[in-house]
């Protein structure tokens, strides 16, 4: 018998549960990408986290050769091309990893209606609509969501399902290239595929290397390479959300030393904040449309296109949120804090409608998931599920102050700040006129003054917040 194996976000031959159901069901698998042309086009469809993308599916593809299998590659309507691809091998069976995004759901229904497509939970460890209140309605706040996803039976190594020593796929079958990737996209950083994702999930467990040990004390200092780095494997499975659990949860169990526990246990709170975002986007998919909270759908923005494009070129005066920025575009990657920080100044600060944000992350962040962008976005604009309070506004000064002390961080991205003295590089306007040319950074000639003054700022978007959400 034959299966397909089609491949979305599971990018992974280690503890792959679709493929596992594939390889239980049939003994004969044939692995298949479709290029999707609706999902390609899409205007959040950036070229660097395509790029990632290709690459890691080149990677697999090399991972399946060297075990008697090779990747199918279709470009075309899912089930168009699936239907083909069915009858040119005779195959059984489709299994796919189920995904909460709506787009996905849409697509696999029309899938399934026409072909035996085979749903596999695997994207996060407990299904999206598994972690319910006793009445079976949803959670919309974390605090309980995850007291309840921790009660649930936990993932241990021996879930864990190993990698196939052999997959046969004899077929010679027409596929499809894999479009070519300008060197310029391809981000050396971040390389792509499973052996990465593995490298660097054991580097970070590494107890000399005290990677998780340090997480919770380190893991907002945007100048330190104090997190994983693993969010770009995560989002397209190139390692598996269960071994990514199994891991902080063997760290936080098994380690006598209480700071690394607290490392352990304050990343896989993040694992599980992931999961949360999952389980919102399942239940209630419009969040991808508008905000969460109906009483927060009425502020009016004041969506000043200039600002907007000196936010997204980071040129706004505010050293933090600059380097932020000009991360981002460069590696398609950013630092956690630095994104609560970029989009509380683009929200608060700007009075720029959150969505703006959101769609400028998805276009250039490798990691870039509908759910946790678009729960990451309305927690900080407060619109959204288990919101920050719409009145707490981060100062980008003190932000930078605290999680970048000494500089280092706007210094790596903002090279124009280099001789800046440590006391002025997160409020450069304040030095002395005398001061700025010898630190070689006149404002507003070599670095722009801040785009807009903080304080009045704050009241302004207050103001927006409270009529916004008066009846």
């Amino acid at each position: 018998m034959t299966a397909i194996w089609w491949v979305r976000r599971d990018l992974r031959l280690a503890d792959n549960h679709a493929l596992q159901a594939a390889t239980g069901a049939s003994d004969c698998i044939v692995p298949v990408f479709v290029l999707d042309p609706a999902l390609l086009a899409s205007p959040d469809c950036g070229p660097k986290r395509l790029a990632f993308l290709f690459a890691g599916l080149r990677t697999l593809d090399a991972d399946l050769r060297a075990r008697g299998s090779h990747l199918i590659v279709r470009h075309g309507e899912p089930a168009a091309e699936l239907s083909v691809l069915r009858e040119e091998t005779g195959a059984s069976a489709i299994y796919a990893e189920a995904d909460p995004w709506p787009y996905a759901r849409s697509r696999d229904g029309r899938v399934s209606e026409q072909l035996p497509l085979h749903l596999v939970d695997g994207l996060t460890v407990h299904a999206p609509g598994a972690v319910l209140r006793a009445g079976g309605a949803p959670y919309a706040v974390f605090t309980p969501f995850s007291r309840a996803w921790r009660a649930l039976p936990g993932p241990t190594a021996r879930d864990l399902v190993p990698t196939p020593a052999y997959l046969n796929t004899p077929f010679e079958l027409p596929s499809s290239s894999l479009p070519e990737v300008p060197p310029s996209q391809l981000e050396a950083s971040f390389p792509a595929g499973e052996a990465e994702a593995q490298s660097r999930l054991g580097a970070f467990l590494d107890v000399v290397m005290a990677g998780i040990a340090g997480y919770a004390s380190l893991r907002d200092r945007v100048d330190l390479d104090g997190t994983s780095r693993l969010s770009p494997y995560l989002r397209f499975g190139m390692l598996s959300a269960r071994q990514a659990v199994v891991a902080a949860l063997q760290s936080a169990g098994g380690n006598r030393d209480e700071v690394a526990r607290r490392g352990a246990e304050a990343w896989l709170n993040e694992l599980i904040w992931r999961e949360f975002y999952m389980s919102i986007l399942h239940h209630h998919p419009d969040m991808l449309n508008g905000a969460f909270r109906p009483a927060l759908r009425s502020i009016t923005w004041s969506n000043d296109r200039s600002v907007f494009e000196a936010w997204c070129s980071g040129r706004t005066g505010y050293p933090i949120v600059d380097a932020a920025m000009r991360q981002l575009t460069q590696t398609g990657w950013m630092h956690n804090r630095a994104r609560m920080v970029a989009a509380s100044f683009l929200v608060k600060d700007l009075l720029v409608d959150w969505r703006w944000g959101e769609h400028f992350f998805m276009q250039h962040l490798l990691d870039a998931d509908p759910a946790a962008n678009n729960g990451g976005w309305q927690w900080t604009a407060g619109v959204g599920t288990d919101a920050a309070p719409y009145f707490r506004i981060l100062n980008p000064v003190l932000q930078g102050g605290r999680f970048d002390p000494f500089g280092a961080f706007v210094r790596r991205w903002l090279p124009e700040l280099a001789g800046v003295p440590t006391p002025f590089v997160h409020e450069p306007w304040k030095m002395t006129l005398s001061l700025q040319p010898q630190a070689g950074c006149v404002v507003g000639r070599d670095y722009p003054a801040p785009i807009v003054d903080h304080a009045w700022a704050r009241a302004r978007v207050l103001t927006a917040y409270r009529r916004g959400s008066e009846p």
